[in-house]
C-alpha cells in the first residue's frame, strides 16, 4: 500500500487587486468589476472631491479613504499596508482611469506562477503607440534610467504591477508622493538581489487630460535616476 506524502500541499497564493483613485468617479466602477472576474478588490481613495469611493463600493471594492490628498505613492502603502495586515501574498496595482485592461490580468497572475513568484512583475507598454511626446520622454527616461541601475528596465513608469509581500513591506517607509515611488520600487528590487519579470500590455490613451506638467516631471524624474544610480552603485 502507498504511503500517504507528509507534505502538504502549497496553499493557492492570495492576491488582492489595487487600485488608487483620484476624482474618478465616472471611471472607477467599470474597472472595478471588469476587475472583480480575476480577483477580490479593494480601491484607495486619495481625497477625492467626487463620489469615487461611493462608485467603488457599490461596484463592490473594499474602500479605504485618505484625507486629503497626498499622491499616488501613499495612496499604494496605505492599500499595502492593508493588504499585508489581511494576509494577502501580492497585490496587483492597476490604474483607475481605464488605461489599464482587467481583463489582462491572468497575464500577470500567469508570469508570477510561471516565474516561481517574482517579486515584482512589471507590465511593458508599447512606446511606438503613444503620442510623439509621450513616446519620447518614456523612451529617453527608459533609456536613462538603464543606464543608472546598470541594467535593462523596458518600462520603469508603469503602474499596470504584480508586487510580492517583501517588496510592499521594503517600501511601507518610503515618503515618496508620486510617480517617484514607482520607480523606487524597481531601485528596492534591484538593490536587494530580487527577481523582476515582465509582461507585454495593451497601450490605452482614452482621451483623458494628463495631470503631468512636463517640465516638473522631467526635473523630478532626473533627480530620481541620479538617486536611482547613487542607491545602486551603493548596494555593490
Amino acid at each position: 500500500m502507498a504511503l500517504a506524502s507528509s507534505s502538504a500541499p502549497e496553499p493557492a497564493p492570495r492576491i488582492v487587486a489595487l487600485i488608487p483613485g483620484y476624482n474618478e468617479g465616472p471611471r472607477i466602477g467599470s474597472v472595478v468589476w471588469a476587475a472583480f472576474e480575476h480577483l477580490p478588490v479593494i480601491v484607495v481613495d486619495d481625497g477625492s472631491s467626487d463620489d469615487t469611493a461611493a462608485r467603488a463600493r457599490e461596484a463592490g471594492a473594499t474602500v479605504l479613504e485618505q484625507r486629503p490628498n497626498q499622491g499616488k505613492g501613499a495612496a499604494l502603502r496605505m492599500g499595502f499596508r492593508h493588504a499585508i495586515a489581511a494576509g494577502f501574498d501580492a497585490v496587483l496595482t492597476l490604474d483607475a482611469d481605464g488605461q489599464h485592461d482587467p481583463t489582462e490580468i491572468p497575464h500577470f497572475l500567469e508570469a508570477w506562477a510561471i516565474e516561481l513568484r517574482p517579486d515584482l512583475v512589471i507590465g511593458r507598454r508599447n512606446f511606438r503607440v503613444m503620442p510623439p511626446m509621450r513616446r519620447l520622454s518614456n523612451e529617453l527616461g527608459g533609456w536613462a534610467f538603464s543606464w543608472a541601475v546598470g541594467r535593462p528596465i523596458p518600462d520603469n513608469q508603469s503602474g499596470y504591477r504584480l508586487i510580492g509581500r517583501r517588496v510592499m513591506e521594503a517600501t511601507l517607509a518610503s515618503d515618496e508622493a508620486g510617480f517617484e515611488f514607482e520607480v523606487e520600487m524597481i531601485v528596492t528590487a534591484i538593490r536587494a538581489g530580487w527577481t523582476i519579470a515582465w509582461v507585454p500590455i495593451r497601450t490605452i490613451y482614452a482621451g483623458q487630460t494628463s495631470h503631468i506638467r512636463p517640465g516638473r516631471h522631467l526635473r523630478r524624474f532626473l533627480a530620481t535616476t541620479w538617486r536611482a544610480r547613487k542607491a545602486v552603485r551603493s548596494a555593490r
